[in-house]
Order: structure tokens, then sequence, then C-alpha cells
């Protein structure tokens, strides 16, 4: 029986780990070029950059995403860059990398834009033609091209598979220091223990706020996208209602480097994953559900020195409450 101080995580998420979590290097590119050939137009990929004010970035991404994964390896057919309004020259370093660049505004003219990354990647579905989509962060720095070719892999080679995740470190990187995994402080702090409180299934993503994930169309067209930063945890908790776990999946893409946000922005962000996580309890009405739909386990990881995998681990989240002082016989008898 698991310690009580470490209890093991749910044996579906244990069992999920060890079936749907790879490595981008388990599907080379001699497998995923036959998989693709073999699905025909099902096998089209499209990969979309969201991007505001991306200029130092943006160039580098597209051209080794166009270089490696179009000319070299030919394993997408579009790469669009979808600019939501940049003041700088995020728009001309894209083209000149070789992108398709479409403002937000030009698509979908009849409905006013909301402001928010879940809006322009909802709106990229309408200029994009691909049956997989892949989505990734437009300020990526040393950007490899595995964050694309290893989402896309599970899509190409299992036609079970609809949505697949990267999972990466995030080494907090400012002022010139480095906290090895101090990154995703949201994603610790918030988005973790509400997807595990409430949505146990999920525990076992490494990264489910990450901005880099490949799903197929037809998944994709059937889901409500949030307009802002609660687009991640919406995508994936509506996938896992639509689609089941099993169809879910995750891929170790190596290590994610990128600009970090202050304080504020973070609290920002919070608000609105806590936002959008009470949308979809109230909208399947869980939101005043009873105590027992609340599964009291949060899964962490780590990553280990010596394997390089992913390490779970569980602890409980503690709840008891003590009633008031005054409700206790001795305190009263004392008084």
């Amino acid at each position: 029986m698991p310690d009580q101080l470490t209890p093991a995580p749910l044996p579906e998420v244990a069992s999920w780990l060890r079936r749907r979590s790879w490595t981008a290097a388990d599907r080379p590119a001699r497998t995923l070029l036959a998989a693709k050939k073999a699905a025909g137009p099902a096998g089209t990929v499209s990969v979309v950059l969201p991007a505001l004010d991306e200029e130092p970035t943006v160039g580098e991404i597209v051209r080794v995403i166009r270089r490696e994964l179009m000319e070299r390896l030919p394993l997408v057919d579009e790469l669009v860059v979808v600019d939501s309004g940049s003041v700088d020259r995020t728009a001309q370093m894209a083209a000149d990398a070789g992108a398709r660049v479409v403002h937000r505004d030009d698509i979908l003219p009849r409905l006013p834009a909301a402001p928010g990354k879940g809006e322009v990647l909802w709106r990229s579905l309408l200029v994009t033609s691909g049956e997989i989509v892949c989505f990734i962060d437009a300020d990526l720095r040393e950007f490899d091209p595995a964050f694309v070719s290893g989402i896309v892999g599970p899509l190409l080679t299992d036609p079970e598979i609809q949505l697949v995740k990267a999972m990466y470190d995030r080494p907090l990187e400012t002022d010139g220091a480095v906290v090895p995994a101090g990154g995703g402080r949201v994603t610790e702090l918030v988005a973790r223990p509400l997807l595990n409180l409430h949505w146990p299934q999920l525990a076992g993503f490494v990264q489910p706020l990450g901005g880099e994930y490949a799903a197929r169309r037809s998944l994709l067209e059937q889901l409500h996208f949030p307009t802002g930063y609660g687009v991640e945890l919406g995508l994936l908790v509506d996938a896992l209602d639509a689609v089941g776990l099993d169809a879910l999946a995750q891929v170790d893409v190596g290590v994610r480097h990128h600009r970090h946000q202050d304080g504020q922005a973070l609290g920002r962000m919070a608000a609105t994953i806590y936002r959008t996580a009470l949308e979809r309890l109230d909208r399947t009405h869980r939101l005043k559900a009873s105590a027992d739909l609340v599964h009291p386990l949060l899964t962490q990881f780590t990553r280990d020195p010596e394997t390089r995998d992913f390490t779970a681990h569980t602890h409980p989240v503690g709840a008891l409450e003590r009633p008031p002082m005054r409700t206790v016989p001795e305190y009263r008898r004392k008084r």
C-alpha cells in the first residue's frame, strides 16, 4: 500500500502516462514521412503562430520551420502567422522569413475582434486548410523544429490520437540568472491545482498551459475557444469531455526558452485561468457539486537527472478545518 504521505497518481493517470507520453525521438523523420504519405489529405499539416509584438523572435522561428520542416523534411504544408495588432515589425519579419501573414482583423471582419490569444487561434481555423493544426508561440528563443515534428508525430502515426501537447523543461531566465525549473509559475500555482482537483484525469500533463500543441481540425472545430489566456486550459478540458483521455497525448521536446512576464501580468493570467475553469465547472453543472467530486491529490513533475525522464510526484491536498473555538466544549468551560 502506498505511503500515506506520498500517494500514487490515480491509476488511470499512471496508465495514461505510460501509454500516451513519448519523446520527439521516438518517431524519426522516415517514420513521420511514411505516415504522412499514407494518411493522404488527413495528414496535411498547418502551423499557426499567433503573434503580438514578437519582432525579436518570430522571424527565426519561421525560418527554422521553413528550412527544416518544409524544405529539408516536407512535413509542414502551410505556415501562417496571425498578427493580432502588432505595433512593431512582427508582420514584416514573419513575411520576410517566408510565412504567410494574416492580420486578425481581416479574418471574419463582420465580427469585431476581441483582444487575446485565444481569439487569434480561433480565427486561424478560417485561414488554414490542414487537417492537423499545430499552434506554436511566437516568443520562443533557440527554437527547435522538434517542437513541431514531435507533437504532430502521434497525430500522423496513430488515428486514435486527437490532441498532443508539448512537454519540456521551462527554466526561469531573468536578469542574467537561470532557475532550472522556475518557469511556468501560473501553471504550478493555479492551473495544475485546478486540474488536479476538478479534472484529475488531466493530472498527467506536464505542461497543461503550454502554447505548443497540435490537434485534428475535426476536434478543434467543435470546441469553445476562450478568447484570452485561458484558451489552453479551456481546450484541454473540453477535449477531455469531447474525445476522452485516451485520445490525448504529450511529447517531450526538450527545453523551452522564452520571455517571462512580470508579477502583475502573471496575476492577470491567473485570474483568467481561474475564471475559465469556473465557466467549465458551471457549464457541466459541477460548480455546486458535492465535495466528493474534488479529488484531494496534486501530481507534480520533475526531470530525473539520470534518466532525463519526467518523474511524477503525488501529494495529498489537505482540507481539514477546525470548528470555531467557541463551539468546543473545553473552550466554553474555560471561558
